[in-house]
């Protein structure tokens, strides 16, 4: 088992290098703009969901807010996507669904990213509820004082209580599956 986890990190290593070669063909200037992390993901102008959640990715990343990523935010979005602990992936969802940055979440975040994902998932599975009652459901069983707000600490305690939660928080649309097809995609056209 100590040899397959050390084989699997080693590929994630490797990967993670064929990402960052990538990027400085892609982007000699040091900076990734959002219009090219699209391309490099094959994210398309017609599928409005996906790009709306490459951009709250995006946004996500670019911690000093200058529209652009350089190229350690880019080190750091990769390692978390492909090699991240399940507390940074988390406090990483939490961040993306928190689209003021108040460290609180309202109904109408959580609804906003909940919506973008059901129209991804929606291609892939069948989901019985609406993205209003997942949403309900999300805030019934992890808005622990009922305050109408999730913050960081009932975030974390929900998702890791309850699997159908967990799914949901972690933004689990296969960003690691994602990451590796494109990898893939834009090597052969390089």
């Amino acid at each position: 088992m100590g040899q397959e986890e050390s084989h699997n990190e080693e590929m994630d290593l490797a990967r993670i290098h064929e990402l960052c070669v990538i990027f400085m063909k892609e982007c000699p200037s040091g900076a990734l703009h959002l219009h090219e992390l699209k391309k490099i993901f094959g994210v398309s102008s017609s599928s409005v969901e996906e790009s709306l959640f490459i951009e709250t990715i995006f946004n996500s990343f670019d911690t000093n807010k200058d529209n652009t990523l350089d190229f350690l935010e880019y080190v750091a979005a990769l390692h978390l996507i492909l090699r991240g602990n399940l507390e940074d992936r988390l406090k990483w969802s939490f961040k993306m669904y928190d689209n003021d940055g108040n460290g609180r979440l309202d109904r109408t975040e959580v609804k906003r990213l909940v919506r973008i994902l059901y129209k991804i998932k929606l291609q892939k599975t069948h989901i019985s509820m609406t993205p209003s009652q997942i949403c309900d459901r999300i805030f019934e069983l992890v808005d622990q004082n009922n305050d109408g707000e999730i913050t960081l600490l009932e975030f974390m305690e929900g998702a890791q209580k309850d699997e159908w939660v967990m799914n949901l928080l972690k933004l689990d649309v296969n960003a690691t599956g994602w990451v590796i097809q494109n990898c893939g995609r834009l090597q052969s056209a390089t």
